[in-house]
């Protein structure tokens, strides 16, 4: 398990109440029988949980004692429209509205909407929402502008007295992407899930596709370990097999339109699991996946000309195979799709593998009755650790880990901001983060991973409980504090990216413009001196060969950029997560 590292001192029960200055877990003020009532009625609805009925109603009256100043106000919170969000806005911001008196709104809206809003709220200095669940990608940016309220702070000052002292912070597995440099901890994890590589597992079991894939390409058909092998088992599927149980099958699944969501794909670690950037956990030092270059906490480059790799040969070979294989080996229709439209469509059945896979469609993708779940309600599919390009090397990070994260800012009304605090933590609590954790699979604690509700589901969910139990999920990280402005620096990599995918101009040319972009972006708020903490302190330009000559990212361009193709067995590969445990 990952471990949080800064200067927090756990939150245990005692502690939050010498903070509050009382000498148990009560408070001044008793809830009452009547709202006792209403709590116990939702006992139902919060099952399975890792408390007892009676941890769990202790836990719902200091939400409803802590809630009672607060009673009848009106909050609004937004969050992405993922399962785990419309659990939260359909069924516990209703509950937690009727327990404790608080008027919860929770909208939900696409991720670039919810980017977009909370931009707005930054630069107006104006409310939109009481509280945000964003992605802790942002972390660098709310490090450095100093207009989110650090959590840490908040818990032991303003906010201690609507600080639960059930919250339990050791228990919480995301922890360090929440931590921005000096230690504190901006957000709270509230979901979080892992793209991996989701492949048809009875289909690679079958004994004629295992002769006929290593008579043709010489290896044995399996789970792929390198991009070679991926690109030969999508060309094995959608060209010498072509149809399966009088269905067209392909060999590959992506998108391709113009949309913000393309964004999304590469620099949620598309040029790291290409072997873009350095070694080092969690993101590369110093230059991370987004291809940018850190020199003690500052950015200084993109562009390979200032030790960036934006548009070094690693990052311009990732979106070349990305176009290569959207358009031989995907069905033609996903090149006109968005990360929403292309996410159901391997649960269809006409998908043999996906080499970026987010793991928050594992609920529908498990759901029964769907071409690719048994008539017992196992999966026919498995997902497994997605493959590295020839670029990539042992020490990088392996994947991408989406934290989305509750999110306050400094601005906000100090007693909306606690009543929002309130909610957050509720969602959160271990009270119905079980729960919540079987209807949206997007786990944020080590106590629901480890239940035995969870173990009894595993065999059902394709590898997801085995590969949330390693350690080995350490290696999936998210966007980290090397990025100084996420919303201005995201929205130059989508409309970059599909003016390749659309064929306008060129792999390299795309990501020159890129780069020459994301650099003029932090050249002005190096200017600008709108971040007094870790804010870009641009390199000199040199030549691309005098970076390409030093160690690390950027890294020179191969001879070879297709070895020879390697997989593995799954049953090995998930013994060893099991082993690992």
């Amino acid at each position: 398990m990952k471990q949080h590292k800064s200067a927090m001192q756990p939150w245990t029960a005692l502690a939050v109440a010498a903070a509050l200055g009382v000498g148990g877990l009560g408070s001044a003020h008793a809830a009452t029988d009547a709202q006792m009532a209403v709590a116990e009625q939702y006992l139902d609805e919060f099952q399975p949980s890792t408390l007892t009925r009676e941890e769990q109603l202790e836990q719902l009256e200091w939400f409803i004692d802590a809630a009672e100043e607060f009673r009848g106000m009106d909050v609004s919170v937004v969050s992405e429209t993922i399962p785990t969000h419309e659990y939260e806005a359909s069924v516990l911001a209703p509950a937690f509205s009727e327990i404790t008196g608080i008027n919860v709104t929770h909208d939900l809206i696409g991720e670039g909407d919810v980017i977009e809003a909370l931009q707005t709220e930054m630069q107006s200095g104006e409310s939109i929402y009481d509280g945000y669940v964003n992605d802790a990608d942002l972390i660098g940016t709310h490090y450095r502008y100093g207009q989110v309220i650090p959590l840490s702070d908040y818990m032991e000052g303003e906010g201690a007295d609507v600080t639960s002292p059930y919250l339990d912070l050791d228990d919480f597995i995301g922890l360090d992407a929440v931590t921005a440099p000096d230690g504190k901890m901006y957000q709270l994890p509230d979901q979080q899930f892992a793209n991996l590589y989701w492949f048809r597992y009875d289909w690679f079991q079958r004994e004629d596709l295992q002769a006929q894939f290593e008579d043709i390409y010489g290896y044995e058909l399996g789970v792929p370990t390198n991009w070679s092998a991926y690109e030969d088992i999508a060309e094995f599927f959608t060209e010498h097999v072509g149809e399966l149980d009088g269905r067209t099958v392909y060999g590959h699944m992506d998108y391709g339109k113009k949309d913000p969501s393309l964004g999304w794909r590469f620099t949620d670690a598309w040029l790291s699991m290409a072997g873009a950037g350095d070694t080092g956990l969690p993101n590369g030092h110093p230059v991370d996946e987004w291809g940018i270059r850190v020199e003690d906490c500052h950015p200084v480059g993109s562009d390979v000309t200032r030790g960036g790799a934006v548009n070094g040969p690693a990052a311009v070979y990732a979106l070349t195979k990305y176009i290569d294989w959207l358009d031989a080996y995907a069905p033609p229709e996903a090149a006109g799709m968005t990360f929403s439209e292309a996410g159901p469509v391997p649960a269809q059945g006409q998908i043999a593998q996906q080499i970026f896979w987010y793991t928050a469609f594992t609920a529908p993708m498990a759901a029964e009755g769907t071409p690719v779940v048994n008539a017992d309600g196992t999966p026919k599919w498995r997902m497994a650790p997605s493959p590295h390009g020839p670029y990539w090397e042992e020490g990088m990070k392996v994947g991408y880990q989406d934290i989305g994260s509750w999110t306050f800012f400094e601005h906000a009304d100090p007693d909306r901001r606690k009543a929002a605090w309130l909610y957050a933590q509720f969602v959160t609590s271990k009270v119905v983060s079980l729960k919540k954790l079987h209807e949206g699979l997007t786990p944020i604690r080590q106590s629901d991973i480890m239940s035995e509700s969870m173990t009894e589901r595993a065999p059902k969910l394709g590898g997801l409980v085995e590969f949330y139990r390693s350690p080995d999920r350490a290696l999936w990280t998210d966007t980290g504090t090397n990025v100084p402005d996420y919303p201005r620096l995201a929205q130059l990599w989508w409309s970059n990216v599909a003016a390749a995918v659309t064929g306008e101009v060129t792999p390299q040319a795309a990501m020159d413009n890129l780069a020459q972009e994301q650099d003029r972006v932090m050249e002005r708020l190096e200017r600008a001196g709108v971040q007094d903490r870790c804010g870009p302190r641009m390199n000199e330009e040199r030549s691309a060969e005098y970076w390409f000559d030093q160690p690390g990212a950027p890294k020179p361009p191969l001879d070879n950029e297709k070895p020879q193709g390697k997989t593995v067995p799954y049953d090995e590969l998930v013994a060893g997560w099991r082993a690992s445990m």
